[in-house]
């Protein structure tokens, strides 16, 4: 095949030089919303199906949630019963926290939901059961273009990254017929009120289409610009209508008449509190034309649109790249043939293209949500919001490793943009200053209210620890901090010293109460003294802090010093909690107790190699209860740090041969494909990384948990906590390793030979040969 007519890559075929492919295809529409093709911008997103006779390009935006009333999203005010929990518990009353709630029952976030689906049809007869001859839809990683074509017909559609706008071209014959919003989606509630518009323009016309959440607190307006190249536009029905009703074929939107040689549709939406201005719509439309000025006619309309967007979008996307040698063959296949084979290099590739592909598309105005940035559902499981005990952490940690500074960026909007919210938590539930996160959050609110008895997230307080942590990685990688960020790091630090005043009989400080997410001791209740994620991040908070605050650093580092010990149990694993009586359970999808290696890498093998082995054993140890993909996967990721390739290569195979990915790449969080969860897609990248390029500020680890079967390969652009780029390539039991220092450095360098100090000058390219094993 040959270059698509954007200059994006070809989805389908190596690219110049035999390399991965970026970027995938398949020979056939999207039957189901979970197989559409995917592009976004942060804002926006797009599910394109390619169907060539009626297509369906579903829009989404991460302000569409549900509105959930304030009086309901308010923490519980549990201060005032904290002291005699907190005695309750040492004293050994391991069910006390089943009463520490303020009686409330389960209340979920607000949900994540579609806007409607820009439907375009076109004349004649639907295609027979042979479909489109030539039929091939594609997405190429380097540009996000969504491509359908065959039979003379193509339709191509992107998310500007610039100027924030879906993007639809649609050209070739039969000629489109009609255009209309389609807010019946699946799982829509019955009591949405859905209003159409439409109007002429010259050269088109202006679809709008406004729903009013049944909840009320307002609701959203889409707005459409089509804008033709021959024939006329001429608007067809409009007004209200219920959400499931039948509507007309062109309800609501535009019919095109005559010799229509290409199509142009721009899509924005809006979400409103209240009653939507009137002002807005012819607002909105003068922003979109304006967006085409100098541009005549649809084809050149197009192009400027995909210029402006594809200079930001495949700067970022290219900055890092993996090779694996896969075969030609196989980089051939389309992803869902791919997949069949579950295994092979083209596949991992493929995989990790898509996942960093995704994570850049999901991340803008926040970052990626449970389903990233897409659903075709308005039930979406688990509320497809944010959830920070895992799996939101999962998805972003990559990201200062991988070079996506804007998945960073989005991930600290969501932290800043709550903090007010995380100060109510601390001061309602614990009397204290400072912040406390919510573990699960719609973007709108950050008050921890989702909890209930079997799952007490509201005394958890380790989640700001683990979700600053990105922002402290990035201000490693780059060498500039934000003052927000050391604000933060303050903040959390003042949590800790008005929360951390008990002490046992050792004199160390107990913590207490204590949650280890999602986990429960063995014959006990959830709410426990002294989780070892508790204990990790406390340390952790403190110590950052410290080094950010000289004039508290002592107080800080001394209060961090009275912590616990780990503790190391029966059976030589490193136990869950720290406090006699309480006993691990080992079969749990949350591996909570190994934060202090991944992502922390406090216990290490070169720093802490007994803890490290204690956490191995727990590792060993730990089962994967409901085959969840990011329990497997952060399996992999602990046993990659503690240099595990076998354990690690083993919980990749089996999301691998699990069926967790669907035809788009996006994948599922059970196995055979059951809910829509981005969890697997955004975590692998940052995975197969770890197994090649590991880095603290004062070390580099390369080819920590090379995989057996992995004999050659390249990883081009990966960033470092001290300040270097590397890029490494690895074949036939020899390794190059090229380091690009920012900074001047010296630093510890550990490979599979074992490890040798390295100093490294600010702007001196150095190169280093190794074997890999």
């Amino acid at each position: 095949m040959g270059g698509s007519p954007d200059g994006a890559d070809p989805a389908g075929a190596d690219a110049a030089g035999g390399g991965p492919v970026h970027g995938t295809w398949e020979a056939e529409p999207a039957a189901r919303w979970e197989d559409a093709f995917l592009s976004g911008n942060g804002r926006h997103g797009a599910l394109v199906h390619g169907d060539p006779h009626d297509e369906r390009v579903i829009v989404t935006h991460h302000a569409l949630v549900r509105p959930v009333p304030a009086a309901d999203t308010r923490p519980p005010r549990l201060a005032g019963r904290l002291a005699e929990l907190r005695d309750r518990l040492l004293a050994g009353d391991t069910a006390a926290g089943d009463e520490f709630t303020d009686g409330r029952p389960l209340r979920w976030v607000g949900s994540f939901h579609p806007a409607f689906a820009v439907r375009v049809r076109r004349g004649g007869a639907p295609p027979g059961p042979g479909g489109v001859p030539g039929y091939r839809r594609e997405v190429a990683f380097a540009t996000g273009v969504v491509r359908a074509s065959g039979g003379g017909r193509e339709s191509r559609v992107f998310v500007s990254r610039a100027d924030d706008v879906v993007v639809q071209y649609v050209t070739g014959g039969p000629a489109v017929t009609g255009i209309r919003l389609d807010a019946d989606l699946p799982g829509a509630p019955p009591g949405l009120a859905v209003r159409h518009g439409a109007a002429p323009l010259p050269g088109g016309a202006l679809l709008t289409l406004r729903a009013r959440h049944p909840e009320g607190g307002g609701g959203y307006t889409g707005v459409a610009l089509v804008v033709v190249d021959g024939g006329e536009a001429e608007p067809v029905g409009g007004g209200a209508a219920a959400s499931g009703a039948t509507a007309a074929p062109d309800g609501g939107g535009v019919r095109l008449r005559g010799a229509v040689r290409g199509v142009l549709v721009l899509t924005r939406v809006h979400r409103h509190a209240g009653t939507p201005d009137a002002q807005d719509v012819p607002a909105e439309a003068a922003r979109l034309r304006a967006l085409l000025e100098g541009a005549e006619g649809t084809a050149a309309g197009y192009a400027l649109l995909l210029a402006r967007h594809e200079e930001a979008h495949r700067a970022a996307y290219e900055r890092v790249v993996l090779d694996l040698g896969g075969e030609r063959a196989e980089r051939a296949l389309p992803g869902s043939a791919l997949l069949a084979r579950r295994r092979g290099a083209a596949l991992l590739e493929r995989l990790f293209a898509a996942g960093r592909y995704h994570l850049l598309s999901a991340s803008g105005m926040l970052p990626p949500r449970l389903v990233g940035l897409w659903t075709g559902d308005w039930d979406t499981a688990w509320s497809g919001a944010f959830t920070t005990d895992a799996n939101l952490n999962l998805q972003t940690a990559s990201a200062p490793a991988a070079d996506l500074p804007e998945v960073v960026e989005a991930h600290a909007a969501l932290v800043y943009g709550q903090l007010d919210d995380w100060r109510d938590n601390a001061r309602a539930v614990f009397g204290a200053r400072g912040v406390v996160a919510p573990a699960h959050t719609d973007g709108v609110s950050g008050h921890s209210y989702h909890f209930q008895r079997a799952y007490p997230l509201h005394v958890w307080t380790a989640g700001a620890d683990w979700l600053l942590l990105p922002l402290l990685e990035h201000a490693e990688t780059t060498g500039e901090t934000d003052r927000r960020l050391v604000g933060a790091l303050a903040e959390v630090a003042r949590f800790y010293e008005d929360f951390l005043t008990r002490t046992g009989p050792d004199g160390r400080i107990v913590v207490v109460p204590s949650y280890s997410p999602e986990n429960r001791p063995a014959g006990a209740g959830r709410v426990t003294v002294n989780a070892t994620m508790d204990i990790a991040a406390a340390r952790h908070a403190l110590t950052a802090a410290a080094a950010h605050l000289p004039a508290d650093a002592e107080r800080l580092r001394a209060l961090a010093a009275r912590l616990p010990a780990y503790r190391v149990n029966g059976d030589g694993a490193l136990a869950e909690w720290a406090w006699p009586g309480l006993n691990d359970t080992y079969d749990h999808r949350h591996l909570s107790h190994l934060y202090p290696v991944w992502p922390l890498g406090e216990v290490n093998p070169y720093d802490t190699p007994g803890l490290a082995r204690a956490a191995h054993r727990a590792l060993e140890l730990r089962g994967a209860e409901n085959d969840s993909a990011h329990g497997h996967l952060h399996q992999a990721l602990v046993a990659a740090r503690l240099r595990d390739a076998g354990r690690a290569a083993g919980s990749l195979r089996r999301v691998l041969e699990g069926d967790f990915f669907h035809a788009s790449l996006m994948s599922s969080h059970y196995p055979r494909r059951r809910v829509y969860n981005a969890d697997a897609a955004h975590t692998l990248p940052g995975l197969l990384i770890e197994l090649l390029v590991q880095s603290a500020p004062d070390r580099l680890v390369l080819l920590p948990a090379l995989p057996a079967g992995w004999a050659r390969g390249a990883l081009r652009g990966v960033r470092t906590r001290f300040g270097a780029r590397v890029d490494l390539r690895w074949r036939d039991g020899s390794c190059t390793a090229v380091v690009r220092p920012s900074r001047t450095a010296r630093i510890d360098l550990r490979t599979p030979a074992g490890g040798r100090p390295l100093a490294l000058t600010a702007g001196e390219e150095l190169v280093l040969t190794l074997g890999t094993g």
